[in-house]
């Protein structure tokens, strides 16, 4: 009997203690509404660039005569009616409306009409990994990605793979340059690196881009 009425007394105290927290809890909640923050810029993904071969959708609102779907020729350009040869590889979407509502303003008279463009298809972003990794070839992606998330396309390093000295080779205007990327440390993790902002950032890869895994 005396044990029945100790385990009564210890549950009426849990309740009593569950209650006094669950108030304290909601007394330090603000009162208006919570608003979601947005997170950090450095979480924020790189925002895609439209490389030669993607095919875009051109919307001129108020305008249905100059609305159409365009393709980027190997060179970087396309042509549109009024706005001429548009330089599109390179730039983003939004950039490259901005340029076309500059190009057609002085065309109209009630004010230059807003200029969409969207990317529809992206199969002129195409990189390639060679070398020491697990399936080599190249790759068609929909986005703009660093050498390390290039590296796990292509199934991560094999055996004997030098990532402390892997190499992106990539074709400019003025010729064909080299960059070493040292992919070791953050292969690592943990065991050689704290918490925080990355001493050496990984290098964002463009179309066309050749990484070399040695």
């Amino acid at each position: 009997m005396r044990d029945l009425v100790s385990v009564r007394l210890w549950s009426a105290r849990r309740s009593y203690f569950l209650a006094t927290m669950l108030v304290l809890l909601l007394a330090a909640l603000p009162a208006g509404p919570v608003v979601a923050q947005s997170a950090p810029p450095s979480q924020v993904s790189a925002e895609y660039r439209v490389n030669a071969g993607d095919t875009l959708d051109v919307h001129v609102w108020a305008e249905e005569r100059m609305q159409r779907e365009v393709k980027v020729l190997p060179d970087g350009t396309f042509a549109f009616p009024l706005a001429g040869t548009i330089k599109a590889e390179g730039k983003t979407a939004r950039d490259i409306g901005l340029e076309m509502e500059g190009k057609i303003a002085s065309l109209f008279q009630g004010g230059t009409p807003e200029v969409t463009v969207s990317v529809k298809d992206t199969s002129g972003m195409r990189v390639y990994v060679i070398g020491k990794v697990r399936s080599p070839g190249s790759y068609s992606v929909g986005r703009t990605l660093n050498a390390l998330q290039a590296l796990t396309l292509a199934g991560g390093p094999s055996e004997f793979a030098n990532i402390a000295q892997a190499v992106i080779l990539r074709e400019t205007s003025t010729g064909q340059t080299a960059e070493r990327v040292d992919l070791s440390e953050v292969m690592k993790g943990a065991r050689s690196m704290g918490a925080g902002k990355v001493p050496q950032t990984i290098p964002i890869l463009r179309s066309g881009d050749v990484l070399v895994i040695p």
